[in-house]
């Protein structure tokens, strides 16, 4: 059997994902990150970003993710965010709409959510 990590992805309001993985990728304050197992203990703080977590099975989950901490020791990792959506989860459209109505509104963080969205969807196609 491979090595293999335990992830549970949860924000404030839900468990999003649960599952076994071999390589999650998430972005922290200090850059990307690769956790593998057998990694170093971890402690970060998440930037909106997407998170990318390689299945044992050989699939793909992205999620957009916007804060939180991420953790990670005894080849258990925890995606601790405040607000998370799997990228099969994100209206397209409505994000589309809503990166628009950042951009006019020059409202950055608004614009930095949706802009997160829109590359979760596209990096799960």
């Amino acid at each position: 059997m491979a090595a293999e990590l335990h992830v549970e992805l949860v924000a404030a309001d839900r468990s999003v994902w649960s599952g076994a993985a071999t390589l999650v990728i998430a972005r922290t304050t200090s850059g990307d990150i690769g956790v593998m197992p057998g990694h170093q203990p971890l402690l970060g703080v998440l930037e909106s970003g997407p998170v990318t977590i390689r299945t044992s099975d050989g699939g793909t989950v992205i999620a957009a993710v916007h804060g939180g901490f991420i953790s990670f020791a005894d080849d258990k990792l925890s995606v601790l965010a405040e607000i998370a959506e799997l990228s099969d989860e994100i209206d397209v459209q409505r994000a589309e709409r809503a990166l628009e109505r950042a951009k006019s509104a020059a409202d950055d963080a608004a614009e930095r959510r949706a802009e997160v969205r829109l590359r979760a969807v596209a990096g799960a196609h």
